[in-house]
């Protein structure tokens, strides 16, 4: 029957195989049967009267056997190697077949009514949450995710990804104007005192940094002094700057409304309305953020911050025992508790899966009933015949027995009543 030698056939179609062997064998087991029955009571019929229903149920037998054998075979070839009209029929028409069943599968089961009734009927989230919630589980979705995501950062070319990055830069911040917006966003803070502080911490810093450099102001301001100044003199000067330099800091940390304080605050506002409505500062703003991300050197830096945040990240994923791979099997973990309790969000997530489904056989019904026209389309004959056998001619040979036991029936039946009604 199979012209694909056994040894390339899976072990399930070996094991089709021969148990569709077995059945033919049984099935012409019993056509042999009826007709040495038949060739023995036809020639001891004379001597035993009774050996006429014998003959008549093998007689039934036989021509029920053989027209099974016909119809059975006339699916899959010619029997006998005759081109009798109307068989092989699987073979002569293998692309009807196929279309047929790729119509018959999108209609009666990739239905957005079905799809969705099915999908009402399973509670997908909770069933979801129940498989994620166990630490197994969630261990190997965390581990089949890792191992996708570093097969996208090792298929990633990182001049393309430095390229999108440096298009995304320039589009959300290089081209937009920066000066309105910083005004705005600064008189906000100025108007709010949100800038003190600020300027509290930096009144802080520089008095702890006078109070820790009292050498820093040797020779700061003497140096500038004519020479035949005496070192004592120079000592006076660089002290009393330094002196002058540390009451200064002192008197603004210590006065909210000291006039350094005042003058900053009138700095900053200035500087706010000048970036919304002065076009040179606005313009000398742009040019130093051109000049800025222009830099080679800010290119440079750049694809550095991608080169280490993609290796790190490639390593964490690699490595089973990783934070990174820790956290993210506990968070599904998480996310599987919750679908598995919070009613609300499996209302949702399983609304979301059914449209979600739905949408998707709407939308590509044919195309996926389809693979199923095209897959056959692209089969040999032949080899569609002995799939379709394998798959069914055992379940077929059993009408071939089923037909020699059901003719071998009638004939005694109908032998039994014409004798009864007919006299001799």
């Amino acid at each position: 029957m199979s012209r694909t030698p056994m040894a390339l056939l899976s072990a399930a179609d070996q094991e089709r195989l021969r148990a569709l062997r077995m059945m033919k064998g049984v099935a012409l087991g019993a056509l042999l049967v009826m007709a040495v029955a038949f060739v023995i009571a036809f020639a001891l019929e004379d001597r035993h009267p009774w050996l006429a229903y014998v003959r008549a149920a093998a007689e039934g037998g036989m021509v029920g056997a053989l027209a099974d054998w016909f119809a059975v075979t006339a699916l899959f070839r010619h029997p006998l190697g005759l081109p009798i009209p109307h068989t092989a029929i699987i073979p002569n028409r293998k692309d009807e077949i196929g279309r047929s069943l790729g119509e018959f599968v999108e209609t009666n089961f990739l239905s957005a009514e079905v799809v969705r009734t099915k999908l009402e009927q399973t509670d997908v989230a909770k069933r979801l949450g129940e498989w994620l919630s166990t630490p197994a589980h969630a261990e190997r979705v965390a581990a089949e995710g890792a191992t996708v995501a570093t097969a996208v950062l090792h298929a990633l070319s990182d001049d393309d990804v430095r390229d999108v990055i440096a298009d995304l830069a320039r589009q959300h911040l290089v081209d937009p104007e920066w000066g309105p917006p910083a005004g705005a966003w600064l008189e906000r803070i100025v108007d709010a005192g949100a800038h003190h502080g600020a300027v509290d911490l930096a009144v802080d810093s520089v008095v702890t940094w006078l109070d820790a450099n009292a050498q820093a102001f040797h020779g700061l301001v003497s140096r500038r002094l004519p020479s035949w100044v005496p070192s004592i003199g120079h000592r006076m000067v660089d002290e009393t700057v330094y002196r002058e330099a540390v009451k200064f800091a002192h008197a603004v940390q210590a006065d909210p409304h000291h006039p350094a304080r005042i003058a900053v605050d009138g700095y900053l506002e200035r500087l706010a309305d000048r970036l919304q409505h002065d076009p040179s500062m606005r313009a000398k703003l742009e040019n130093a953020k051109s000049g800025l991300f222009d830099s080679p050197r800010v290119a440079a830096l750049a694809a550095e911050a991608w080169q280490a945040a993609k290796t790190g990240l490639i390593r964490s994923l690699e490595d089973p025992h990783s934070g990174l791979r820790a956290r993210a099997a506990s968070a599904i973990a998480d996310i599987g508790t919750r679908l598995t309790t919070d009613a609300a969000l499996q209302r949702r997530v399983d609304g979301w899966v059914t449209d979600a489904a739905v949408f998707a056989v709407d939308r590509y019904r044919h195309d996926i009933a389809s693979i199923i026209t095209d897959t056959i389309e692209r089969w040999d004959p032949a080899e569609t015949t002995e799939k379709i056998e394998l798959m069914v001619g055992r379940d077929l040979q059993y009408i071939r027995l089923n037909g020699t036991v059901v003719g071998a029936l009638a004939g005694v039946a109908i032998f039994a009543v014409a004798h009864a009604l007919i006299p001799v």
